[in-house]
């Protein structure tokens, strides 16, 4: 297919979504879908991005434990699948994370949008594989904790769960709405400082789901019951 190089592709006012597809079975496509359609709102992009139609695309394709992408734009709508890298293994070994350099600008209008403006994100998972660990943690202008390159936090204390608000200026992941609308989750802003106090953390995204999380710089962190409810939770949408 000839991609047309419209805003999408020569300014990265574009979209996408990133589907994991288990036994033929897109998860959460409603609600990626829905996350898109209010994107492509917000950005004044015009296509008829359906349910039917990937459905149909998928069908001649791969079918277990891969990567499905939408990528949307003023003139182009492209479908592409790959493996998920993300293996039961890989989720058992968890995570190490550091905090990134890099701000997040809480008042762009972008950052709450899956974009095809992905440069930071980008650039700062390469170096976290530089600095030995997996993912890099964005904090915005004000020092609040906002989100990983590929992830949305979740961190436990008391057996209570907390992750920052969108207003802190993060991208609502398709799991992050999982786990809120799964568990009884406080939304509020959180420092570093906060960060020392709690108990247990995991990531989330929609290729590996729930990740535990080891350590975040010199925090370390249990995987405790809280963790593995909410690894379980996501585990039944795949049975």
């Amino acid at each position: 297919m000839k991609i047309r190089l419209d805003e999408g592709y020569q300014f990265g006012l574009g979209l996408f979504e990133t589907v994991s597809v288990e036994k033929g079975e897109p998860l959460l496509l409603p609600w990626h879908l829905e996350r898109l359609y209010h994107s492509m709102e917000s950005l004044g992009i015009r296509q008829r991005v359906e349910n039917g139609p990937i459905l149909s695309w998928l069908s001649g394709q791969p079918a277990e434990h891969h990567a499905l992408k939408i990528m949307v734009s003023g003139e182009n709508l492209l479908y592409t699948i790959r493996p998920n890298p993300y293996t039961r293994e890989r989720i058992r070994s968890g995570f190490r994370l550091s905090y990134s350099s890099v701000y997040r600008n809480e008042t762009s209008p972008l950052v709450r949008h899956k974009t095809m403006n992905y440069g930071d994100c980008i650039l700062e998972k390469r170096r976290a594989g530089t600095l030995g660990v997996d993912e890099l943690i964005f904090c915005n202008s004000r020092g609040e904790i906002c989100e990983g390159t590929t992830t949305n936090i979740f961190f436990v204390c008391g057996r209570k769960i907390y992750t920052p608000p969108v207003s802190c200026g993060l991208l609502p992941g398709v799991l992050r709405r999982f786990i809120l609308a799964h568990f009884s989750v406080v939304e509020q802003p959180l420092t570093k400082e906060d960060v020392l106090h709690m108990d247990e953390c995991f990531v989330t995204n929609s290729l590996m789901g729930v990740m535990p999380v080891d350590v975040l710089e010199q925090k370390s962190f249990s995987r405790g019951p809280v963790t593995r409810g909410c690894m379980d939770a996501y585990q039944s949408l795949l049975l």
